[in-house]
């Protein structure tokens, strides 16, 4: 986490924690474009002492890899929800916004104690529709989250969905058998296809109702994210579904 900035003043003096009015940034990005930022040439290269100190103490080849993958973080809402509920599987946000991971960074280290709490959760400021194969493996993956992302509601625009036919592929790639996608979205159009998108390819089959009812997963997507409570508070609605990846 380290290669994002840390403003000094950002933070707030009686909590530590640090304050989103000095994070503010552009509610999307083009992921279509030019970014600049570090990315490893292949998984065995993403360090994950750097972001798992806790874990990782002394650099060793501890087989211990990352299962669970929020993409397009935000606030990072969903990774400090799931933290103490799963504290021992490793966890990472990856988001494009700059502002927006530097925000993240410090709010997971400033939760950070000694004995553990939320050493397990992690942030990286990267473009996970271009470069998701330099960060996982084949199947290591067993939950990915796809929570309110950008609609793009222009015809034009809507190669840049985060979620497309050709983008399952390489989810499906980095997924285990049997592992969760979730998608939560307040665009009911958006959530048509989301769902159309996963419907039609074939190693995802949806979880029925009854099934991810019963998830404690699924009961937090709504609440955990700023977009969420802000959904809440207005009375509006959100369109979510849960695919599992199958065998081929």
């Amino acid at each position: 986490m380290s290669e994002n900035p840390k403003p000094s003043s950002s933070s707030s003096k009686s909590s530590g924690l640090p304050r989103k009015r000095f994070y503010r940034a552009r509610a999307h990005s083009n992921p279509l474009s030019d970014s600049h930022f570090p990315v490893p040439i292949k998984p065995s290269l993403f360090d994950l002492s750097e972001h798992y100190p806790h874990f990782f103490p002394d650099q060793s080849n501890d087989p211990k890899r990352i299962e669970f993958a929020d993409i397009g973080c935000g606030f990072g809402g969903l990774l400090v929800t799931l933290s103490p509920i799963f504290p021992d599987t490793l966890m990472i946000g990856m988001e494009i916004r700059d502002k927006v991971a530097s925000y993240v960074d410090e709010r997971i280290r400033a939760l950070r104690t000694p004995v553990g709490d939320y050493h397990n959760i992690s942030v990286v400021r990267t473009n996970s529709m271009k470069y998701l194969p330099n960060y996982f493996e084949k199947a290591q993956l067993s939950k990915m989250f796809f929570l309110f992302p950008d609609p793009h509601f222009k015809e034009k625009n809507r190669r840049r969905r985060v979620i497309s036919d050709s983008l399952l592929d390489e989810y499906a790639y980095v997924m285990k058998v049997g592992g969760l996608v979730y998608a939560v979205t307040d665009v009911e159009e958006l959530g048509e296809w989301i769902r159309g998108c996963l419907e039609r390819h074939c190693l995802f089959q949806r979880v029925g109702d009854e099934e991810a009812a019963g998830d404690p997963v699924a009961k937090v997507l709504d609440s955990a994210t700023e977009e969420g409570k802000k959904v809440f508070r207005n009375g509006g609605l959100t369109f979510r579904c849960v695919f599992r990846r199958i065998a081929a």
